[in-house]
């Protein structure tokens, strides 16, 4: 039995794959195993080990236990049972036979069984454990195992670990281990945990409640080989520097299943190797959402392939997609699955990718992205496309180059091209959709669009070098170096030089940005002004500051916004001390264009018009929010949301406090005799205590326009009235709310709570949230 598993390892390396599932089925069968496992004894721990003739009884007393064998085996048609509770046992061989299990072992707890000669689990074999199974023939030490925790593989022992029967665990994990190879062409189920094929010559197992489990730290040039079916939370075939195949059949498949705490996730991995996938492979969390397959290795072949998942990625260190492999992305994209191909040199497509549907394809590459000649990507449906060069922000010149055909013409989604500051972009042939509009919100207002990437500081300073440029940044960037006296200068200084492009933040976020006005423009703001083209998008700031010298309009992502501002955030400090005489706001100082589905929660704090969001607006403001504290001194005039309003506020709110000595309203200040506020609400407290004339009102001090369907927290604000001083249209003090009434969505009368409705009202939450808040991270 020893030669034939030799034999079975050396053919692993030298035959093809087509002949390794018969060679180990006429091994299984060649051979009989032995009856049952023979010269037990506990080395420690304690327990009984009792019977014989068809069975054998581990009855084991301890926790943890590690029992000495001199061969474990099971014949066909005899059982071993492991009664350990909750508790684990480690089975050691140290006779020089391998373990050949063709009848049955069960146990409540977990079984390790370590061979250094190998382990065959044969045709009619069943292993069923209430916890972890492990079959490795790496050995680890007493002391390690009967410690706990994490566990780390290793020894010189050769033999392989194979799968031909059926090994399920109810309640944990399934690790087969090896130095030279790991093969299931069986069934593994561990519905509840995960099951992990490694092949290394030092493998870690970590003991988590989620994630990837099994860690190859050295390699040793092994397989892993699934030719049968797995399923289980989480599934991971890895070999370091060896090679790992997923192959397809009759019954061949890979399900990740997800449980409560982990997501369904499928590892294919040979970082120094090759991965070949065919067939299905299939992975979804347990509340019926998309799950990962994570394939990985110096060369992929997944030609095969057919995925299932809520996405799949592939990473290479230099990637070609030829035309096999643009077919199998394009199945896999055809069943909803997004695929993300990286490249860790350069990325090139020499095929058609064509899919309908809503799923998103990403090529990216650490360098370039090149479409070859008579390729094509095309979609049909709502799918996205990403290029994106100098993946990983380095400033490298990576480039985009297009010599095939992009057609979005039957598409509603969209194509972003990113590239290097310093690299370039070749379009070749790009096909749009004639009738697309913009989802709405979403500030996407053309489909196809190639960007400068914005990887640093520097970076960010050279968008003033081409005001109608387009940029997206490539990461996050720490802006610290901006503090005073080097503060930022702001893009776009003043209204005869506005930007007039589109800056993508791509949900990344620029820290410790610190503008100054030392070109005394009166705009102060990341961008001094926003032209009618301009728009802003995805973007945070956090930690963000301003600072000037005249009165000026303060704002710290825009100064003055004429454009389009959708998904931009902000914190930090906006309370300079000086006079803000155009307005000064925690996002915008003046705002004449839009601003959609964005917020501040920067204290503000200028003399003038101050508001939490925007300081004067003429423009729209739509689902929007402040939670920042504002107040002015004075010649403060504050709003929770905005100072004054003569455009239009709809769906939005503020939460912070407000302290002006001309008057506060909780949303805003004044709301003038073309300003129209609908849908919103204010909860913060409403200041008092200013001079006679000051006026004070839970959603405005003044109100000559219209304000319909708003409400505010009496409680908080202090205030029973929704103005201070009313000469326009305003609800009545009905709309005034206790704090617990703003728990309930029923106080807010024709509100939409429901699915698809503009609000939300959290567990737990004193008061209505936008629904889009919950829906991005």
């Amino acid at each position: 039995m020893q030669r034939s598993i030799g034999s079975f390892s050396r053919a692993l390396r030298l035959r093809p794959l087509s002949a390794i599932v018969p060679l180990i089925a006429g091994l299984s069968c060649a051979h009989a195993a032995p009856p049952l496992p023979s010269g037990g004894q506990f080395a420690t721990g304690s327990g009984s080990i009792t019977g014989g003739g068809r069975s054998l009884v581990i009855d084991q007393t301890s926790t943890r236990g590690v029992i000495d064998w001199k061969s474990f085996s099971i014949g066909s048609g005899r059982q071993v049972t492991f009664n350990n509770g909750s508790g684990a046992t480690l089975n050691r061989v140290t006779g020089g036979d391998p373990s050949t299990i063709l009848g049955k072992l069960t146990a409540t707890g977990s079984v390790y069984l370590i061979n250094p000669q190998g382990v065959l689990v044969g045709p009619g074999g069943v292993v069923a454990t209430g916890g972890r199974f492990v079959a490795s023939s790496l050995n680890v030490s007493d002391a390690a195992f009967m410690k706990g925790g994490d566990l780390t593989l290793s020894g010189d022992g050769r033999g392989v670990v194979v799968n031909l029967g059926k090994i399920g665990s109810s309640g944990g994990d399934v690790f087969l281990v090896s130095r030279t190879a790991v093969v299931n062409a069986g069934s593994i189920d561990a519905p509840k945990g995960s099951a992990e094929l490694a092949a290394g010559a030092q493998v870690l197992l970590h003991d988590a409640s989620s994630g990837q489990q099994v860690f190859v730290q050295s390699g040793s040039q092994g397989i892993v080989t699934n030719a049968g079916a797995i399923r289980a939370a989480q599934v991971s075939l890895q070999a370091a520097d060896g090679n790992v195949y997923a192959l397809a059949g009759n019954n061949a498949a890979i399900r990740a299943t997800g449980t409560a705490t982990r997501d369904g996730h499928v590892w294919l991995v040979a970082d120094h190797g090759e991965v070949h996938a065919a067939g299905a492979i299939v992975a979804a969390s347990a509340n019926g959402s998309g799950g990962t397959v994570e394939t990985r290795a110096t060369t992929l072949n997944v030609a095969g392939a057919n995925v299932v998942a809520g996405e799949w990625t592939l990473f290479s260190p230099a990637f070609t997609i030829d035309s096999a492999t643009a077919d199998a992305i394009s199945r896999s994209l055809g069943n909803g699955t997004s695929v993300n191909a990286q490249s860790g040199g350069d990325l090139t497509l020499n095929g058609n990718v064509r899919w309908n549907g809503n799923a998103a394809l990403t090529l990216g590459a650490a360098q370039g992205v090149t479409v070859a000649q008579a390729s094509t990507i095309a979609n049909t449906g709502g799918g996205n496309l990403t290029l994106r060069a100098d993946a990983n922000g380095a400033d490298n010149g990576g480039s985009v180059t297009n010599r095939g055909k992009i057609d979005w013409s039957g598409s509603t989604g969209i194509v972003s091209a990113l590239y290097d500051m310093n690299g370039s972009y070749a379009p070749g042939t790009l096909l749009t959709h004639a009738g697309r509009t913009a989802a709405p919100y979403s500030g996407l207002v053309t489909q196809i669009t190639a960007y400068k990437l914005v990887n640093t500081l520097a970076d960010l300073g050279r968008v003033s070098q081409n005001l109608a440029g387009n940029y997206a940044l490539g990461k996050d960037i720490d802006a610290s170096a901006t503090a005073y006296p080097n503060s930022f200068t702001p893009i776009g200084a003043t209204p005869a030089t506005p930007f007039t492009g589109q800056f993508d933040g791509f949900g990344h976020t620029i820290d410790r940005l610190a503008v100054g006005d030392s070109s005394a423009s009166g705009y102060v703001g990341m961008f001094g002004v926003i032209g009618a083209s301009g728009v802003v998008r995805d973007i945070a700031l956090t930690n963000a500051s301003v600072g000037g010298g005249a009165p000026s309009t303060y704002g710290l992502l825009a100064a003055q916004n004429n454009g389009l501002i959708a998904y931009a955030s902000t914190s930090g400090d906006l309370s300079y001390g000086g006079f803000g005489g155009g307005g000064n706001g925690g996002l915008v100082g003046a705002n004449n264009g839009r601003i959609w589905r964005s917020s501040s929660s920067a204290t503000v704090g200028f003399q003038g018009a101050s508001g939490g969001l925007v300081g004067v607006n003429a423009g729209t403001i739509a689902q929007s929010y402040a939670t920042g504290n504002v107040s002015g001194g004075s010649h403060g005039s504050v709003g929770g949301l905005v100072a004054f309003n003569t455009g239009t506020i709809s769906q939005s709110y503020a939460t912070g406090s407000t302290g002006g000595q001309t008057g506060d309203g909780g949303l805003v200040y004044d709301n003038g005799t073309t300003g129209v506020i609908n849908e919103s609400f204010a909860a913060g407290q409403v200041g008092g205590g200013g001079p006679p004339f000051a006026v004070y009102g839970g959603i405005a001090a003044t109100n000559e326009g219209v304000i319909h369907n708003v409400y505010w927290n009496r409680d908080t604000t202090t205030r029973t009235n929704a103005a201070g001083a009313d000469n326009g249209t305003a609800p009545g003090n009905a709309n005034g709310l206790s704090s617990t009434q703003m728990r309930v969505p029923g106080s807010f009368a024709s509100w939409n709570f429901g699915t698809g409705g503009a609000w939300a009202m959290p567990a737990n939450a004193t008061h209505p949230v936008l629904s889009w808040e919950q829906a991005r991270p």
